[in-house]
């Protein structure tokens, strides 16, 4: 296992409110400009905006006011959820599924195993543990266990969360362990030996202990990390993110690591990030560090004879691995080179000794640089790079297909397709190049999920047929709510600008087309992000057992159909994104599948951009709107942390036109107090460090001073990914299903 990360994924489900709806205005950007809400800053200064925000004192996670308007805030949002006859029943329904032992365990190849982080009623803060292969196909694997963080926790005095570890290739028994305080995204790193199932500490073997921060490390050698983080005064960036990359040798303190590579105070994005590329060996085949510009272009730099030196490739890319000396990444522009151009989308595999910066002609010979490029209606979802070939997860009209690309010479790619379940989400995990293998999952909206194993034999030399590859099933998810009774159709919308816009429906098969089925609309729209068909076990047994619609919109703005479908929403085209998830809502009530009386919808973290926006558009299309880890306050998110990494997705309200056409749609600026809003739910978390609080407190303070009816709750621990702890994740799917019974089926 090179890294077991547990990513803050981006879950899916939802959460409803309203009670009657009255009409919005045609154009209510329009309506805006003529006759500003009373809380629109009267100038679009950072100054301005300020001026105009009577909730400031909202934004100090701690501060005595916050704290005593999220007590109130709470104790009626419980009692209105939790004294719902249905709440306890949700509960334990949803408990049961995500502490449920025939969970499909999630591994990674660890070493000569299988390594696993476990979480149930047992151990809710979980065990890392580890078992054979073999012993993994049986029905009962047997494991051993390597840390218990539930154990850990309870002796240290701490509210530990496992955020993953980082293991040195190839023996992997050495071990970088992230331990986050209360689900934050700040972690604090600690040494381990897998050989004895003990941290290393500096006094014993001169450990690795790298204290909170917000880093971004690997292993160089076994007694040496790269890392970048918090060294001092002006050594982060305005987003709270680090820019340094230093060498840090065992057995030194931080304050003697070694400077291997700077960005600039001013860069964007999440941080510098140092990257070693490894053989099927372990050994080092190259060093190279991303520098972030902004939220998406960044420069790349390799480590070469000790120097950096830059790569000659575009801003936006996404990097997969080295394969046989060529570079392999994805092209999230055009590159236009002095031979060939390549298109947005392209996945790409060129000589990393042909690209250095110093090098004005980029001329490959008669390399084969293109890899794979996908049509109007595809994108590369996700790249494994083995020894001898790549496997790509190929998402194809938002439905998955796995492909296989084998180097044939120097002149071409071989492809082999490989069967998986139709109209399905098809996602990569861990890959090991020494076993030449990769896990391959794959789901849909009632089917639950599969694991399987690709193996890749080496086969004859410049030769691939179907015959070199293996996929076989590992384990298989058991059912945990009834599908028989609903079925998945695939449908498109008509945008604002004529666009068509997929969506899939997940509805009762009996459904009365009479527009009253209770629905709930989930987008997200945002960073690239796709969504395609996924199993989602509590949303399973706690709607559409009951009798509910499920509706999922790939709005622009997400990854669905490549880089493309996500840049037309970026910015000052943000405003497309809402009016396809109109469009959609709209597009339901023509089919008679919802109406909006029985319409809810449900976004998290971005999108809560997309309901809160969609909330003040278009009160007249919705019933209930779930606004979880929300961003809202568009005009102040910059100087709310990390708010400033994601310049590059929204722009910057520092900067006068990009405060115009930000504040056109900012949700907290917009609410009006004379429109009739649905009774919305937003809820967050004190210790979420990614997206402040303070959007969600002060959107719900207003909408209280303004007389609309809502519900704000806000737990204490779980951080933005609300994933810590499986009894308290149950209690917030209960919360979240109650509200929209109330809203869209009372």
């Amino acid at each position: 296992m090179k890294s077991l990360f547990l990513s803050a994924a981006l879950p899916v489900l939802i959460l409803a409110a309203g009670p009657a709806l009255a009409q919005a205005p045609a154009d209510p950007a329009a309506a805006a400009a003529t006759n500003p809400p009373p809380h629109f800053p009267h100038d679009l200064s950072p100054e301005g905006v300020r001026a105009a925000d009577d909730h400031l004192a909202l934004e100090e996670v701690d501060g005595a006011e916050a704290r005593a308007f999220v007590a109130a805030s709470n104790e009626r949002a419980l009692s209105a959820l939790t004294g719902d006859r249905r709440y306890e029943p949700f509960r334990q329904q949803a408990e049961a599924i995500l502490t449920a032992t025939d969970r499909i365990p999630g591994v990674s190849f660890l070493g000569e195993g299988l390594g696993n982080f476990w979480q149930d009623a047992a151990n809710p803060k979980g065990v890392w543990r580890r078992t054979t292969l073999d012993s993994y196909r049986t029905a009962q694997p047997q494991w051993e266990t390597l840390l218990d963080i539930d154990a850990l926790a309870k002796a240290e005095g701490r509210d530990w969360v496992f955020k993953g570890a980082n293991c040195l290739a190839p023996d992997e028994t050495r071990c970088l362990i992230n331990l986050s305080d209360g689900g934050k995204d700040a972690v604090t790193v600690r040494e381990f030996d897998l050989t004895t199932k003990t941290f290393v500490t500096p006094e014993n073997g001169g450990g690795f202990v790298i204290p909170e921060g917000k880093h971004r490390l690997t292993w160089l050698d076994r007694d040496t990390l790269l890392i970048a983080t918090d060294f001092g005064p002006g050594t982060m960036t305005e987003s709270g993110y680090p820019f340094i990359v230093k060498s840090l040798k065992r057995g030194h303190p931080l304050a003697q690591a070694t400077e291997v590579y700077r960005g600039e105070q001013s860069d964007g994005g999440y941080g510098v990030s140092p990257m070693v590329f490894r053989d099927k060996a372990g050994a080092v085949e190259a060093v190279l560090f991303s520098r972030p510009l902004d939220t998406f272009r960044s420069e790349t730099w390799w480590l070469k004879d000790g120097r950096p030196v830059r790569l000659h490739i575009p801003s936006r890319v996404t990097l997969h691995g080295m394969l046989d000396q060529t570079l392999v990444f994805g092209l999230d522009e055009d590159w236009n080179g002095s031979i060939k151009s390549f298109k947005a989308g392209t996945l790409v595999a060129p000589p990393l000794d042909g690209l250095e910066i110093e090098n004005p002609h980029l001329v490959f010979g008669n390399m084969q640089v293109e890899v794979f490029a996908p049509d109007a209606r595809q994108s590369v979802a996700d790249v494994a790079v083995l020894d001898d070939r790549l496997v790509v997860a190929l998402n194809d009209n938002v439905r998955g297909r796995l492909l296989s690309l084998r180097p044939h010479g120097e002149q071409s790619y071989r492809l082999a397709e490989l069967a998986v379940p139709a109209n399905s989400a098809v996602g990569l995990g861990d890959s090991s190049k020494s076993r030449r293998e990769v896990f391959v999952s794959s789901q849909g909206f009632l089917t639950p999920p599969t694991l399987s194993l690709l193996s890749a034999s080496p086969g004859a030399q410049g030769t691939l047929d179907k015959g070199a590859l293996a996929l076989s099933e590992l384990k298989s998810a058991p059912a945990k709510f009834d599908a028989s009774t609903h079925v998945v159709e695939q449908f498109e919308a008509t945008s604002t600008d004529g666009t068509k816009i997929p969506y899939f429906v997940t509805r009762p098969r009996d459904l009365a087309m009479d527009g009253t089925g209770p629905t709930i609309l989930f987008g997200y729209g945002g960073f690239q992000a796709s969504f395609p068909p996924a199993y989602k076990p509590e949303m399973g047994k706690l709607w559409l057992e009951n009798g509910g619609v499920f509706v999922q919109a790939n709005i622009r703005g997400g990854g669905e159909f490549g880089p493309g479908w996500h840049q037309a929403a970026l910015r000052e085209n943000r405003q497309r994104a809402f009016d396809d998830f109109a469009a959609v809502a709209r597009d339901l009530e023509q089919r008679k599948i919802t109406s909006p009386r029985h319409l809810g919808i449900y976004g998290r973290s971005n999108g809560g951009v997309l309901t809160s926006v969609s909330i003040t558009q278009h009160p007249e299309l919705f019933n209930a709107a779930v606004i979880e880890s929300p961003l809202i306050d568009m005009l102040r998110y910059q100087d709310l942390p990390a708010g400033a990494s994601w310049i590059g997705e929204y722009g910057d309200p520092r900067i006068p036109g990009d405060a115009e056409f930000i504040a056109r749609y900012s949700a907290y600026q917009q609410l009006r107090p004379e429109v009739k809003y649905p009774r919305v739910y937003i809820t967050t978390n004190t210790r979420d460090d990614r997206v402040h609080p303070g959007h969600a407190r002060k959107f719900a303070a207003r909408l209280g001073d303004q007389g609309h009816d809502h519900l704000y709750f806000e737990d204490t621990a779980g951080g933005h990914s609300n994933d810590a702890d499986p009894v308290a994740n149950a209690r917030r799917w209960a919360r979240h299903y109650v509200y929209l019974s109330q809203q869209l089926m009372d």
